[in-house]
């Protein structure tokens, strides 16, 4: 799977904002892949980054630590707790800054190291790929009246780096699903609830008898271990709107390498 970089920011806006709305990148887009990176803090792995626009692009790569909300937004963390700051310095990656001529490759390392005696549980930071904007030259400014701003466009996207360290599980649940409008469009909200030691990702689906596709979709869908329940609203496919009523099944589906495991399932009657 593959992110591509096409977001962007002015520098007045946190980088907290990045990744939420598609843009034109102007420095160039990037190819990321994975998109989601799982170590067990033994075995490194490589993300390959592709500059896929016209022109030379070079981006700096760090590392953010984001916490969950409720709603499922991230924000970023200014104070660290113990395992935030645990799982930020055992994370090793290089380059750290990479410039790319279109349609050229680069890999970049990243591993995970564990100092002894750390507790077993799921660690988790965000690689962050910025673009690093080329150097304007330096003109007289234009005479103006009081403040003047130059606001130069950042572009970024993030991707998570979780570390898991021993036999971790988690259960996932369901509950109060409901059809709802969402800027004039039909949806179904609902609440997913997590337990256990670490977080889940997936899909969730929901599924009418007589229907052969999902009448809402959604993939991504993470719970993360800083959080036990957010509230997910999906819209409903277009085609399928006229058939949203009665009862349907509503599914949380995790890809795993033998295939999907079904982390939780209900049924609901949408009215």
């Amino acid at each position: 799977m593959s992110a591509r970089l096409r977001f962007a920011a002015l520098v007045a806006v946190p980088l907290a904002m990045l990744a939420t709305v598609p843009l034109d990148a102007g420095v160039g887009d990037l190819l990321v892949a994975p998109t989601r990176i799982i170590l067990d803090g033994r075995r490194g792995t490589e993300i390959i980054l592709n500059n896929i626009g016209d022109d030379i692009a070079t981006y700096r790569v760090s590392v953010e630590l984001r916490r969950m909300k409720p709603d499922g937004t991230l924000e970023v963390v200014t104070v660290p707790n113990a395992r935030e700051s645990a799982a930020e310095a055992m994370i090793l990656y290089a380059p750290r800054k990479v410039t790319l001529p279109p349609n050229q490759p680069q890999s970049i390392r990243i591993n995970a190291r564990a100092p002894q005696g750390l507790a077993d549980g799921e660690y988790r930071v965000h690689l962050l790929f910025r673009a690093i904007p080329d150097p304007k030259p330096i003109t007289d400014p234009a005479p103006t009246q009081g403040v003047s701003f130059h606001l130069t466009p950042i572009y970024g996207v993030t991707i998570p780096v979780i570390v898991r360290l021993g036999n971790l599980q988690a259960k996932a649940g369901i509950a109060n699903v409901q059809k709802v409008v969402v800027d004039g469009k039909p949806a179904i909200a609902l609440d997913l609830s997590r337990a256990g030691d670490r977080s889940t990702f997936g899909e969730v689906r929901v599924v009418k008898a007589g229907v052969a596709e999902p009448i809402a979709i959604a993939g991504g869908i993470a719970l993360y271990t800083e959080i036990n329940q957010r509230r997910v609203t999906i819209p409903i496919d277009a085609r399928f709107a006229a058939l949203a009523s009665g009862p349907v099944t509503v599914e949380y589906l995790e890809k795993t390498p033998t295939g999907p495991v079904t982390l939780a399932s209900t049924s609901a009657v949408l009215r």
